[in-house]
């Protein structure tokens, strides 16, 4: 099995390939394609949407595996996650390659064994997952590799596919393969009870 992995960007998308044989992982492939500053986003998108087109025609991937939006700090950089993000889904789309999303948090777990692992943790021990001297570099193309190993890892377990409906998605993430349930999930209800909290514990001081 191949999966082309995606760290969606608009400035920066990082993308890696990896086989999987048996349990055996293998490295095909890992960069970062960058977009100059002074480009359009029209432009942007176009030239990732064509990056993304090659990568599947090289290497006949039987899985893209992309990150889902979950939250972000920056509403700007969410947004730009969000459009790169398209382009890769339709690229994907247009071939015919089943399409597998996971969180940022997800991927981690996954890899490290810790949800909440820095850049440097996740390149490291994709470097030991497949046996490199050397994480793969940039950090984007370590992100991307990791997503991959993600999905390769997901499938043989047999637990991938669409994310099943009862996974919290973020509330930016309405272009999800699989979108979010309706109504109120456990996730939600955490983070308004969070929010709550913290209103309550600032009328207090």
């Amino acid at each position: 099995m191949i999966v082309l992995g995606i760290d969606p960007g608009t400035a920066a998308l990082g993308y890696g390939t990896v086989e999987r044989t048996g349990a055996r992982l293998r490295l095909v492939d890992a960069g970062c394609f960058e977009t100059p500053s002074t480009w359009g986003l029209p432009q942007r998108l176009l030239a990732i949407h064509r990056h993304v087109v090659e990568q599947i025609e090289l290497h006949r991937p039987d899985i893209v595996a992309v990150e889902r939006l979950f939250f972000s700090k920056n509403a700007q950089t969410a947004f730009a996650v969000g459009q790169a993000r398209g382009v890769v889904l339709l690229a994907a789309a247009a071939a015919e390659v089943p399409v597998r999303e996971a969180t940022p948090n997800e991927v981690k777990t996954a890899v490290t064994g810790y949800g909440a692992a820095d850049k440097e943790q996740v390149g490291r021990m994709v470097a030991v997952l497949l046996n490199l001297e050397a994480p793969p570099r940039p950090d984007d193309a370590a992100d991307a590799v990791a997503i991959a190993i993600w999905a390769a890892n997901s499938e043989r377990d047999g637990v991938a596919g669409a994310a099943p409906a009862t996974r919290p998605v973020g509330a930016l993430d309405r272009s999800a393969v699989t979108p979010a349930a309706t109504g109120e999930s456990s996730f939600d209800r955490a983070v308004r009870e969070a929010l709550q909290r913290e209103r309550t514990a600032r009328k207090v001081s």
